[in-house]
């Protein structure tokens, strides 16, 4: 077993110990060590065993579809993530142990933006997404998003029109498209951006994966931009998450009778930035405009 191997099977192993979260994850790695030292200190157990099972078939999974293994404290592992591990905010998740990735990950390092928001996006903030997406691109920003239906395909589908970078953060196995309508982006952005998981390869969706996700896209950029998004929309999970890790946050104002923008709205009204143009989300990343400036749709 190689080295890169070797740390990616013990991060997962201990990981999947019973009452083993990422918080305790982190805290053993922090006085042992490392996560081998961590497991010494267990020892032989059954549950260790099965762990050990479970975390070499995701090893063996990820080597067959020629993924990456991005594990905490590695070269490769995104500096970035390294904030989520010391927010002292107890709703934020620490930085994930392994992740599983395709694509150029020297992109990372572009100046990046997270457009989110709503699934169920009328068309106006379907073209604030798309445009501000192209624009951000077009300059050389990366475009950070979770592949959902309505503002996040959008804003993916956006910066690969121009030929821009644009970093997909899935919930579930890296293999695995959800929603299953979106496996043609999906892997498009494998070939010509970056897909993201914490979860290992195979793993379906469920309920809590995608609020963990959240915490990656924020992490990942300098600014979150809400495009539409309800009361109970996940975008406000994001938003929550950039303000926590003290990253830029912004909305796109909407109609106040609209559902779909009531969220987004009372973030600007709690003190979040306005984006009225694709130049103000521009001015934040510090980028210089590809071209004549471009108003969002009324």
């Amino acid at each position: 077993m190689n080295d890169a191997r070797r740390s990616a099977h013990d991060a997962l192993t201990l990981l999947g110990i019973p009452r083993v979260g990422l918080r305790e994850w982190h805290k053993r790695v922090r006085e042992s060590g490392s996560a081998g030292m961590a497991l010494r200190a267990i020892g032989d157990t059954p549950h260790r065993a099965q762990s050990e099972l479970a975390a070499a078939e995701a090893l063996d999974r990820a080597a067959q579809l020629g993924a990456r293994l991005l594990v905490f404290g590695g070269d490769d592992y995104p500096a970035s993530l390294n904030d989520l591990t010391a927010c002292d905010a107890t709703e934020i998740a620490p930085a994930p142990p392994v992740l599983f990735a395709f694509g150029d990950l020297a992109r990372l390092a572009q100046p990046a933006v997270a457009i989110v928001g709503t699934r169920h996006a009328t068309a106006t903030g379907l073209r604030a997404a798309e445009r501000i997406a192209r624009s951000c691109a077009e300059a050389g920003a990366l475009i950070v998003s979770g592949l959902a239906r309505g503002i996040d395909a959008t804003a993916h589908a956006g910066a690969l029109s121009v030929g821009g970078a644009t970093a997909a953060i899935i919930g579930t196995g890296i293999d695995v498209a959800y929603p299953a309508d979106h496996r043609g982006l999906q892997q498009q952005i494998a070939r010509d951006g970056i897909l993201l998981s914490e979860q290992p390869p195979g793993q379906r969706a469920t309920r809590g994966s995608f609020p963990e996700r959240n915490r990656l896209i924020a992490a990942l950029t300098q600014v979150t931009i809400v495009v539409e998004a309800g009361h109970r929309s996940g975008a406000l999970l994001t938003a929550r998450a950039a303000n926590a890790l003290n990253r830029t946050i912004a909305a796109v104002p909407g109609a106040f009778d609209n559902a779909a923008c009531l969220g987004s709205n009372e973030m600007l009204r709690d003190g979040a930035q306005v984006i009225a143009t694709t130049d103000d989300v521009l001015a934040m990343l510090r980028l210089a405009k590809a071209d004549a400036p471009s108003a969002l749709p009324p």
